[in-house]
């Protein structure tokens, strides 16, 4: 697929190396250290911002519209972990592989650089900085991904480093 083409599953890449296979026949060499791609749009109401904050991070800024309103944000704003869930939904959804995640140790660099809103559209923006096998593990391979949810106005909402473990394609054959 060339620069800036768009599926129709409504992932468009945005670097000269797209995935040569799916997602589900995705492998750990399939991930090329430089391509971008986009994924996905989600539209975030106020319902969801406060179902998810009621039950896991209940602060006047997400709970209390009213409250919210005369806050620093000027009004409701999502949890930066109800944020980080829609970032995750997404990731899970359009970018690892179905059949050789194994696992992630960890995220590294997370932020949240702008408030999510209610009414508020975003996608994300998927970097893959490096990959390398696994010195000690064969049969698998480590890939950093820098991920970023972005909103209707371009604004970077979310920005982190995810590490992922990944079968390598000879493993399954083998």
């Amino acid at each position: 697929m060339p620069p800036h083409a768009q599926s129709a599953a409504g992932t468009r890449t945005l670097s000269t190396t797209d995935f040569a296979v799916g997602i589900d026949e995705r492998y750990f060499e399939d991930y090329v250290r430089g391509a971008i791609h986009e994924y996905g749009h989600v539209q975030v109401t106020e319902e969801e911002i406060l179902t998810f904050a009621r039950r896991f991070d209940p602060q006047p800024i997400h709970i209390d519209p009213d409250s919210a309103a005369a806050g620093p944000f000027g009004g409701l704003i999502a949890s930066g972990w109800h944020t980080a869930g829609i970032f995750m939904r997404l990731f899970a959804d359009h970018y690892l592989s179905r059949v050789a995640g194994l696992a992630s140790p960890g995220v590294d660099e997370l932020r949240w650089e702008v408030p999510l809103r209610p009414g508020d559209r975003v996608r994300i923006r998927t970097t893959t900085l490096q990959t390398r096998p696994s010195r000690s593990k064969p049969d698998r391979g480590l890939v950093h991904t820098r991920g970023e949810l972005i909103n209707e106005r371009g604004q970077t909402v979310l920005h982190l480093v995810v590490v992922n473990i990944l079968l390598r394609r000879h493993a399954a054959t083998e």
